[in-house]
């Protein structure tokens, strides 16, 4: 059985699926859809290369399965990321 969601959730779903850095852990927390589930979402909205680009981009990333990840807590800062002073990006 195949849950029912607005555009606007769909949207998101997709939204979080693209993202590197959100596990699919998260999203099946946040709408209740397991990683299989989302597949198929992706697959049904999306045009069939871009799926394939996705699938291809997502299959073995670590990041995006939460037990696979070097980092279990907390984001991930890179240590070329710069601090940001009154809404401008320091200077390296």
């Amino acid at each position: 059985m195949e849950k029912r969601f607005n555009q606007e959730e769909i949207d998101r779903i997709i939204e979080m699926a693209w993202e590197d850095r959100t596990p699919f852990e998260a999203i099946e927390f946040q709408f209740n859809v397991s990683e299989k589930e989302v597949i198929k979402i992706m697959q049904r909205e999306m045009k069939p290369t871009s799926f394939r680009m996705w699938r291809k981009r997502v299959q073995g990333r670590t990041t995006k399965h939460r037990k696979l990840r070097s980092y279990k807590k907390g984001r991930f800062k890179s240590s070329r990321q710069g601090n940001i002073n009154m809404n401008k990006i320091s200077k390296r």
